[in-house]
């Protein structure tokens, strides 16, 4: 068996691939929807990608499971557990429909399917038998079930996708699942996570790439709760202190449940001189994304510029600040070169947004605005401005500037209407950034922001004052 993990540090997503090398066959679990990586995998190790599936409707990112389908010839498997409201769409209507200990044989290789509810109801993890080497499973690819150190958050239906209150139930579906589904297992079994540190999937991830069934039992945050039969607690615990769920996870759902379009072999990027750039943007056709440093887009950016600060982070930032929903217009990118324009628009597609006009490598002959700054010394007696803070909940309630209210960076375009309409809006984050980049989103849909410069790490440099915090 070859069992490799392709790991996402954008989004903090793993999908795993498994082949049997003695007939050549491989499955991909948790695919994203650039899908490049597991063509190119499968091709180096002379492998036929023969199945796909994923353990749950994801709310991060789009699936991939029907572009590889599309593109390989691959057949689907997805799950039919979770009752009527969470059963896939029309777009998944030829896939294999799985339920709790159904089996995809791949050559040597079986999967079985079992139904670990909490984090979504349908959701599903797969335990992993290599039938060239054992007879039990020695593997369980947890999805967002269980993570290194930590477990699947069950609010996202509350926070995503328009359920009221249904966190409580998840939270005693994954107290069940953990009990009767994860500690029945075997130590020596590996978990397999679909995410690692720095995802929104859960609030304590670990960094690692793995862990056992025995260690999590022995050191997980959530196992002296089992241990003692306390729903309850582990309840109350694991529903305190989640991270924001991001607006865009509720597109992710709906479009992941239906099925995500389709992307086929995208064309190579045009290249756009700056009086073509100019052209698009005076004719309102494109928006301009500067993908450059927030120090330099200080210096001088198109007005109505998208600042979404290069490829690495494209797909998180890059969902902040544009809704593919609302915004017809195609993006062009301001990069270095044509690598980088095309690495940007992999990490856009993986969060629906596919409409990249072009690129181009220079702000020559465009004209230029700076963006509105205030230095931290100038808060004190601010008047007529709303100071809003963009981080992360938690960073919020350890310490923000006094007076400030909190408004996520991932959910601010969003909610408009929680921003005054009569003054300006001063916003910031930890180092700046983040505050950059939900500026500039703000700008464009027309709020008077200042940001301020350094923002709450300066803040704390230059003042003698106590942050408050909640």
């Amino acid at each position: 068996m070859l069992l490799e993990r392709i790991y996402d540090e954008d989004l903090a997503q793993a999908s795993y691939i498994i082949g049997c090398q003695a007939t050549g066959d491989a499955i991909v679990v948790d695919p994203r929807r650039d899908v490049d990586a597991y063509l190119d995998f499968a091709a180096k190790h002379g492998l036929r990608i023969a199945h796909v599936t994923e353990t749950h409707i994801h709310a991060d990112y789009l699936s991939g499971t029907r572009e590889l389908a599309a593109r390989t010839g691959a057949r689907m498997h997805v799950s039919d557990e979770g009752g009527p409201d969470w059963t896939y769409g029309e777009g998944f209507a030829d896939a294999a429909l799985l339920h709790d200990g159904d089996e995809i044989g791949v050559g040597n290789v079986t999967l079985r399917a079992v139904h670990t509810p909490g984090h979504t109801p349908e959701h599903l993890s797969f335990l992993v038998t290599d039938g060239a080497q054992a007879a039990e499973p020695g593997f369980m690819l947890t999805g967002d079930f269980v993570f290194v150190g930590d477990v699947g958050r069950p609010d996202l239906l509350d926070e995503a996708a328009g359920g009221v209150d249904t966190r409580f139930e998840g939270a005693r579906q994954l107290f069940a699942s953990l009990r009767d589904r994860f500690l029945a297992l075997p130590d020596y079994v590996q978990v397999l996570p679909a995410h690692g540190a720095g995802s929104a999937c859960g609030k304590a991830l670990g960094a690692i790439a793995m862990t056992t069934v025995g260690y999590e039992r022995s050191f997980a945050w959530w196992a002296p709760h089992l241990a003692a039969d306390d729903e309850q607690g582990f309840v109350d615990e694991l529903l305190s202190g989640q991270p924001d769920a991001h607006a865009y996870f509720a597109r992710m759902k709906r479009q992941n449940r239906t099925g995500p379009a389709l992307v086929g072999d995208l064309a190579p990027l045009v290249e756009r001189s700056s009086d073509e750039a100019r052209e698009l943007l005076d004719a309102d056709s494109a928006i301009l994304v500067d993908t450059r440093d927030h120090r330099r887009v200080h210096e001088g950016t198109v007005a109505g510029a998208l600042n979404i600060p290069g490829a690495d982070k494209a797909a998180s930032y890059g969902a902040w600040v544009v809704d593919p929903e609302r915004e017809p217009r195609p993006l062009v990118l301001l990069v270095d070169d044509a690598d980088e324009a095309e690495r940007m628009r992999d990490h856009l597609v993986r969060v629906g947004i596919d409409r990249v006009h072009g690129f181009t490598r220079s702000l020559a002959g465009l004209p230029l605005v700076q963006p509105r700054l205030m230095q931290p010394e100038e808060l004190d007696g601010l008047e007529g401005a709303q100071l809003v803070d963009v981080r992360g909940r938690s960073e919020h309630a350890d310490g923000h500037i006094p007076g400030s209210r909190h408004l996520s960076g991932g959910r601010a375009l969003w909610h408009l209407d929680e921003l005054p309409t009569d003054g300006a809006v001063v916003t910031y984050c930890q180092s700046g950034v983040r505050n950059s980049i939900v500026a500039s989103a703000l700008r464009r849909a027309g709020v008077d922001v200042i940001e301020l410069d350094g923002s709450y790490a300066a803040w704390l440099r230059s003042t003698d004052r106590e942050p408050a915090t909640t």
